[in-house]
């Protein structure tokens, strides 16, 4: 059960980047806090290639690794913006148990991409991480049963988010590919390198003398990049032990962490609704698992 210990690790370094990269919106926009999770991530990995065995990086010898990188890089360059956007427009308590749907994406993802199918339980699954979507909005009820959906769908932070957690559902499976032709901190590496480079264009348009405003909040930005690196090598290391469905569902369980953090951190309101809520849709990844 190794792969279950990085899972939870995973969890708890997710949930205390939301955490920093929240405080880091109160002086910085949406693209330098989406670099630098991206450019630190990357430079704090950097001191482990050394201690690892570099994989054979000739295209012929293996396409798959680019083709993951490509793909993945891409995407995720695209849904750090989005995550980051989301978590800046409303609480953190709203938007990131939202995130607790790539699982349910990936029913539809997995088999396509990685040959993993759904089973049983994982209808179940879907039935509870329904439910408790719904239930994070239940105060909306009052307007019609829908409206707890409704409000997901046309508030920013959450509709920023779901598309989030259904891009993520697409990268999971190329994180898996990335990692089995190549090694995990080889994988996270590139891929942060990828993401960064991509990135940088957007950042460079979109904000003004952004050296400056990096330089000024560079301890926080660089240890919400640090704590992310943690994160994310835990979870390359779970990926090569385990199912990517199972992982990612392990790593979903930092929802509830990010809902007490935004009400003890950020004193955001509708506390028990949240928690209620995300502690259903994680009972419902649980379920997904077996």
């Amino acid at each position: 059960m190794t792969w279950l210990i990085f899972g939870i690790l995973t969890a708890f370094f997710e949930a205390i980047k939301d955490v920093f990269s929240k405080q880091n919106l109160k002086k910085n926009d949406e693209y330098v806090v989406a670099w630098s999770l991206a450019s630190f991530s990357a430079v704090f990995l950097t001191p482990l290639l050394f201690f690892i065995k570099i994989p054979q990086l000739n295209p012929q010898l293996n396409p798959q690794f680019w083709i993951a990188l490509s793909i993945g890089g891409s995407i995720n360059a695209v849904t750090a913006i989005l995550y980051i956007k989301a978590i800046k427009l409303s609480d953190l308590s709203l938007t990131v148990p939202l995130v607790a749907l790539t699982p349910l994406f990936m029913l539809l993802t997995s088999p396509l991409i990685v040959g993993e199918y759904p089973n049983f339980f994982d209808y179940i699954g879907i039935f509870l991480i329904v439910t408790g979507s719904y239930l994070l909005n239940i105060k909306e009820k009052s307007q019609g049963y829908l409206a707890p959906f409704k409000a997901l769908l046309h508030q920013p932070g959450p509709k920023l988010m779901l598309i989030v957690a259904f891009l993520w559902s697409i990268t999971s499976n190329f994180d898996k590919i990335g990692v089995q032709n190549s090694s995990p901190i080889f994988w996270l590496f590139s891929l942060f390198t990828t993401m960064s480079l991509l990135l940088l264009p957007v950042l460079l348009n979109k904000t003004p003398n952004p050296s400056r405003k990096i330089m000024q909040q560079l301890p926080m930005l660089a240890t919400m990049g640090f704590v992310n690196a943690l994160g994310v090598i835990f979870q390359m290391q779970a990926l090569t032990m385990t199912l990517v469905v199972q992982v990612i569902a392990v790593k979903r369980t930092s929802v509830l962490m990010g809902v007490l953090f935004g009400h003890f951190i950020f004193k955001e309101k509708d506390i028990q609704q949240r928690l209620l809520g995300s502690a259903i849709m994680i009972v419902g990844v649980f379920f997904i698992t077996l």
